[in-house]
This record gives structure tokens, C-alpha cells and sequence, in this order.
């Protein structure tokens, strides 16, 4: 049999800059941006560079072994996109990015309908964080499928589908019909005559 593989590493401490990234042998790869500012623990591979803070992973890269190349994962930008949403449009982490189809379709419509389509974008993708990225891509495709494309719809979606687990769709009024109709009891009413009876004796 084969021998066991070796997962061996050096590990050395990295300041993240305020670009949210480290450098290793003349490369530079994206931490998550919460972590700006902050010394994390590099760990290098042979084949790949994780990036360790507090025992948690907070950066995962394939190594790359040229030179003066910036490795990004958009990802790591979502929480600074929240504040700055514009950096959207021309900011280098995000250019082809490999979305799931449904988002990249949403992402296209809001372009075309809002001129706040990347507020509302960016808020759809902070939802992957809660809900996951499988979650997220079903309610954009249940939000494409009802041609209803909006940060709000998507969220709605998420929030229902979290909360009942299934799509459930009531006729209106329908929460307020009864199941079982009460049955009178009539031996009841005379029970609490004799009650009252006894009680002005």
C-alpha cells in the first residue's frame, strides 16, 4: 500500500493590509476584510496558502508560483461591500466572478431595472453568509421563475422558505375556517341549570 500523504507546512505570522491581503513569495492573496489591519497566521503549502486567525480558517488559496500576481476571493469583500456597494461596479475581486446562474441572471435584471441594483445585489449576496449559497440560488430562481426580481422578493423568499420549511399557499381566509365543527352539547346546558338551581337553594 501506499504511504500515508504528508500535509506538512510552514506557518509564519502576515499583517493584512488594507486591501484585505497578504503577500507570500511575490504574490498577494485576499483574507476576509474583517481581518484588515490585523496579524494573522499564513500557512504554506505545497499546493495551496491558508490563511489561519484564531484557529479559524479566514482565507483558503491555491498557490500560485509566479510572481506580482493578486489572488482574490470575492467573498471575502462582502461585508465592505455593505458599506460601499458601489465598489460593485469596477472593483478587481469581482470581475468574472463565477456566480451560479440564477445570480448572475438576477445580477443582469437589476442592472437593467434599478439604479440601485448594486445596494440590492449586494444585500442578496450577504444572504449567502445566513442562508448559504444553495438557499440563495433557489430563491433567485423561484424569484426569476415568477418574474418578480428584487433584493426584497429574494429575501421574502428565503425568509419563507426558512421559516416553513415548504412553500405553502393558503386561499384567502383560509387560516380562519374550522377543521371540526363544534357540536352542540344540550346535556351540558341542563347540567348547569341544575347548577344554578341547587346554588339559589
Amino acid at each position: 500500500s501506499l504511504p500515508p500523504l504528508f500535509y506538512g507546512y510552514a506557518e509564519k505570522p502576515s499583517r493584512v493590509s488594507p486591501s484585505s491581503l497578504i503577500s507570500f513569495d511575490r504574490n498577494r492573496y485576499s483574507v476576509d476584510c474583517r481581518y484588515v489591519g490585523q496579524t494573522v497566521q499564513m500557512r504554506v503549502y505545497a499546493a495551496r496558502i491558508v490563511i489561519v486567525k484564531d484557529c479559524q480558517v479566514v482565507g483558503d488559496h491555491k498557490r500560485e508560483f509566479g510572481r506580482d500576481k493578486t489572488v482574490f476571493d470575492p467573498w471575502h469583500y462582502i461585508s465592505a461591500m455593505e458599506i460601499k456597494p458601489g465598489s460593485l461596479r469596477n472593483g478587481a475581486p469581482f470581475k468574472d466572478w463565477d456566480l451560479p446562474e440564477s445570480i448572475q441572471q438576477v445580477h443582469k435584471l437589476l442592472k437593467q431595472r434599478y439604479s440601485d441594483w448594486d445596494r440590492q445585489f449586494v444585500g442578496i449576496l450577504a444572504a449567502v453568509a445566513l442562508y448559504g449559497l444553495e438557499a440563495v440560488e433557489g430563491a433567485c430562481r423561484q424569484a426569476l421563475n415568477g418574474c418578480l426580481v428584487s433584493k426584497e422578493v429574494v429575501l421574502n423568499i428565503l425568509h419563507r422558505d426558512r421559516d416553513h420549511g415548504i412553500d405553502v399557499l393558503l386561499e384567502p381566509g383560509a387560516c380562519l375556517m374550522l377543521r371540526n365543527e363544534p357540536i352542540a352539547d344540550c346535556q351540558r346546558y341542563d347540567h348547569l341549570l341544575r347548577e344554578v338551581y341547587h346554588a339559589a337553594q
